[in-house]
């Protein structure tokens, strides 16, 4: 209710006042310590002597105090805007009862170390969102705490004004919750602090070592729930992690840039943020020229394939399958092991005709003694024992030569007198033996790099076109466990690929793969904890590639099958992960049904468009109470009748605050198309083609398949039509994630007949 409606408004009014009046002091006393600090560190820097210690030292401690004062002033800069959302007053047994007013960051009063703003991710906050009024408890390092919850209450608080002021019982009620949900896209990222539920709450707060899957629906809030998982991790976990070790993998760099601004938000630095293809070749240690993988999505999404198009098109997916699949692991772990037997040489290792080392006893070192080591890695172990045995050898050659040498010259001088013939023969004799050390020395230096230098190390990439290019190696690693046709199709159209320079997604894995199995990782990796968004669009494999490179790693995965667009390549059922990923281990599941980003009008159309699913059981997304105006679809006689109406409607929406609106294309073609048409009417519109490093609000025209994961205020799907969306399940999900983007207002246009997807509205 508005906040001078509420009997507590004088007092709630007076602590805003008190906060916002100590956040003020704190700034300026905030900003004078990091003047001091930037001075300090300026001044180090510009006398550094790299040769004094002390100079080390202190330029280690000003950068750190500087990091740690910028997040500090920019909580403080935010917390002028909002100190807090909530407060509680809990009751500990035995105790007093504690107000406690929660926001974004912590703040406590510096001369007697009161707290004024509890942090949210604090034990104690966890009953704002998961106590009820009555007996309540919440966990913390010293045990559980019991005691009783005697209020709950939420804040608006925008600008510095109190604005608001609801008491509840549960996380939230509808009327501030609603004023949530109908905020602008814009904003909605950073404010969901103030509403996590308790479902997403539970993800939030779920034990960092047990591997979390999380299915979520269409709008209930995985991305955002997740960065707040990070930032509670490295806040709980602030003494034994550091934000360098946990890392996002996003599908896109757009994806990133359009969640950048959220872990400042949250107080949160240096968590690396990297799509699956950049971090794979960073552990690859080469860059590829990747094709664009939604080129073959356009061509699977084709409605009128030629019959050749057709069967390309199906045994493109199926090589797709099979190279993202557990069974392309095992014909790889296969593969390295024809590498591993003929890794070393097939020959004795020899002083002239001399067996030093027997090639039967180096393949036993190399393969049973250190099976532990990369393949690359065990060189360096058999360079040690061939150096080893070598040096005895050698000793012993250099004796027995002395000791031949020394019965020569013994037996000249019991048999000859002397004279200059004897003394010729003598020297003679130490001149054989000097000749002989002196090649032996010159052999035995070389010998080992010589015998070295006869293995074929190949690089990572080489290895892979090595099986791809070589049909009777690739027929011997598969071994009958896929079909004829698709064997000869996978090695024909990938060394097709790989001839052109070019390399596609699927290919990432099994590199990585082949990389750490024959040469090991470069260097140790940071990271400790790894969130994978939009995961259903990626393979069990790659999942398993990650786990086993990253050792002693934790994972949260979080997507939604029904928006599954690259299954062809991605994950069809979470057992796959469970099953082959982490097997080995327990793993929770958790799912969110709940559907925050939309209005009930929108989401049930949606659904009713997710029943053509029949492939297997679908979970419907269920909205919240939050109704809006009906799904308009319209008929138009031509595309540009279609842009003209596009151009009214946003023209009208403008003026109801709408600032970010999209329309949605099938294709790419189609959005150029659509482009040229409504850039004629609408200034600084743009199309969103995937390769962008920073995401503009606006007006934007996007593929389908890029519009995983963005939310906007309105959308309008431009083409709707039978020829355009079939019943083919690809299809159904690609009309899915279009109508699933807008929180408002959704506007669906078509020509000719209306796509059997949508005839039953």
């Amino acid at each position: 209710m508005p906040a001078q409606n509420h009997p507590a408004y004088p007092e709630e009014l007076e602590r805003c006042n008190y906060t916002l009046e100590y956040v003020g002091k704190a700034l300026i006393s905030a900003a004078s310590k990091k003047e001091r600090i930037d001075g300090d560190l300026e001044r180090v820097r510009k006398h550094f002597n790299a040769e004094n210690s002390q100079n080390y030292i202190d330029l280690i401690v000003n950068s750190t105090l500087k990091g740690s004062m910028d997040v500090k002033l920019r909580n403080l800069l935010t917390a002028r805007n909002k100190p807090y959302f909530a407060r509680i007053d809990f009751s500990e047994n035995s105790h007093g009862t504690e107000k406690l007013y929660i926001g974004k960051m912590s703040l406590v009063r510096d001369e007697d170390q009161q707290i004024i703003i509890v942090d949210w991710r604090a034990p104690v906050a966890n009953l704002y969102y998961e106590g009820r009024l009555g007996e309540a408890s919440y966990a913390c390092p010293d045990g559980r705490i019991n005691g009783k919850l005697k209020l709950k209450r939420q804040f608006s608080i925008n600008d510095g004004k109190l604005q608001e002021i609801f008491d509840i019982d549960i996380t939230t009620n509808d009327e501030f919750l609603q004023a949530y949900l109908g905020a602008s896209a814009d904003n909605r990222l950073k404010e969901i602090v103030s509403t996590i539920q308790v479902e997403q709450n539970a993800i939030v707060r779920a034990d960092m070592w047990k591997p979390l899957i999380v299915q979520g629906a269409a709008g209930s809030g995985k991305t955002t729930i997740a960065l707040h998982r990070i930032a509670y991790l490295i806040y709980t976990f602030e003494k034994t992690f550091i934000p360098e070790n946990f890392m996002i993998i996003a599908p896109n760099r757009l994806f990133l840039n359009y969640i950048s601004d959220v872990l400042p938000e949250l107080g949160v630095e240096k968590v690396k943020q990297t799509t699956f293809e950049d971090f794979a070749q960073e552990l690859i240690g080469k860059r590829f020229k990747i094709r664009d993988a939604n080129e073959k999505l356009v061509a699977f999404t084709n409605p009128k394939p030629t019959p050749e198009e057709a069967e390309n098109n199906r045994l493109v997916r199926l090589c797709s399958e099979f190279k993202t699949s557990m069974l392309s692991k095992d014909i790889l772990e296969d593969y390295i092991k024809t590498v591993e037997v003929n890794f070393i040489p097939n020959e004795d290792f020899k002083i002239g005709s001399k067996v030093i080392y027997k090639y039967e006893e180096l393949n036993r070192l190399f393969i049973n003694e250190y099976k532990m080591w990369p393949i690359a890695r065990r060189i360096n172990e058999i360079k040690k024992n061939l150096n080893t045995r070598l040096k005895q050898q050698k000793l012993s050659v250099t004796n027995q030569l002395h000791e031949d040498c020394d019965h020569m010259i013994a037996h000249l001088k019991t048999t000859m007198q002397e004279s200059e013939e004897r003394q010729s023969l003598i020297v003679k004799a130490i001149d054989e033996r000097d000749g002989r050390l002196g090649k032996l020395d010159s052999y035995t230096k070389r010998a080992v790099n010589n015998y070295i230098s006869k293995i074929s190390r190949l690089s990572p990439f080489e290895y892979y076109c090595d099986l791809m290019y070589n049909k009777k190696i690739f027929e011997n690693a598969v071994n009958g466990r896929i079909n004829q046709e698709l064997g000869g199709f996978v090695q024909d159209y990938t060394a097709k690929i790989l001839k052109s320079g070019y390399i596609e997604i699927e290919d990432l894995a099994p590199i990585i793969y082949l990389k750490f199995c024959i040469h090991g990782m470069d260097e140790k990796i940071p990271v400790k904890h790894i969130i994978i968004d939009e995961a259903q669009d990626f393979s069990a494999f790659q999942i398993f590639v990650l786990k086993r490179i990253i050792r002693d790693s934790s994972f949260t995965i979080l997507g939604d099958l029904n928006q599954g667009i690259h299954s062809y390549r991605g994950i069809r059922d979470w057992n796959d992960i469970t099953e082959n990923v982490f097997s080995d281990r327990r793993n929770d599941f958790l799912t969110l049904e709940q559907s925050y980003r939309t209005t009930i009008e929108i989401m049930d159309a949606a659904n009713k468009v997710l029943e053509n699913i029949k492939s297997r059981k679908v979970d419907k997304a269920k909205p919240v109470i939050r109704h809006g105006e009906p799904v308009r679809i319209i008929r138009k006689n031509s595309l540009g009748e279609i842009a003209l109406d596009i151009r009214e409607k946003m023209n009208a929406l403008k003026s109801r605050s709408f600032k970010s609106m999209a329309v949605i294309c099938k294709t790419m073609d189609e959005c150029k198309a659509v482009f040229t048409l409504l850039s004629k009417y609408i200034e600084n519109i743009f199309i969103i083609t995937g390769k962008e490093d920073v995401y503009i609000s606006g007006i934007a025209i996007v593929p389908s398949y890029l519009a995983k994961g963005l939310e906007f205020d309105a959308v309008f799907i431009s083409n709707a039509g039978s020829d355009t969306y079939s019943q083919d399940e690809l299809d159904v999900k690609l009309l899915y994630v279009a109508m699933t983007r807008p929180l408002h207002s959704l506007y669906i246009y078509y020509q000719g007949e209306v796509s059997p997807l949508l005839t039953q509205f």
